[in-house]
């Protein structure tokens, strides 16, 4: 199972900027063993303010119990708390492919998909056919990296990116008209 981890670091005032390099260090050398052992698959810094430390992280586990293992191994974590949001297939998910994502920008979006009351069946299924024919041709085009189901009814995150530019990205990774992103 794939999950979507928030980590939001505070170092105490008063550390010694050594110690603080010290156990930087020692979380990134543990940050690639993780990723060499499959745990770790992406990395993400979204912007941040002076002070700010967070990160967002793609990772792999059998279950909640087994990411706690690996979160609590990461040096950091003694300065940090994480937010988890566990993620599951999307039946529209291009499925990452060698080399996804190496470029310069990725975007993390949102969707949330709201069906007008009173939308007949036929509309909704034919909506959910384009829907999946659009995903499919923005991964082909490199826009559309991943996709999951997020907790919720009608909830998604997409993993956009590609040559495109934000606005134009979210535009075009939205894959509905029912969707807001």
């Amino acid at each position: 199972m794939e999950y979507l981890v928030t980590m939001t670091t505070r170092v105490p005032d008063g550390t010694p900027e050594q110690a603080v390099a010290d156990v930087r260090a020692r979380e990134a050398a543990h940050s690639r063993e993780l990723a060499a052992a499959g745990h770790l698959l992406r990395l993400w810094r979204p912007p941040l303010q002076p002070g700010e430390w967070r990160t967002l992280g793609l990772f792999s586990a059998g279950d909640a119990g087994r990411l706690e293992d690996v979160l609590a191994s990461m040096p950091l974590r003694v300065w940090r708390t994480d937010q988890v949001t566990p993620l599951a297939p999307h039946p529209n998910d291009p499925a990452p492919a060698p080399g996804a994502g190496e470029q310069a920008a990725e975007f993390l979006v949102t969707f949330t998909q709201a069906v007008p009351p009173g939308t007949a069946a036929q509309t909704v299924a034919d909506t959910e056919a384009r829907e999946a024919r659009r995903a499919h041709d923005l991964a082909g085009q490199g826009h559309l990296l991943r996709l999951w189901a997020l907790p919720g009814s009608g909830r998604a995150l997409g993993l956009c990116g590609g040559p495109a530019t934000r606005p134009r990205c979210r535009r075009s990774c939205r894959p509905c008209r029912w969707h807001r992103g």
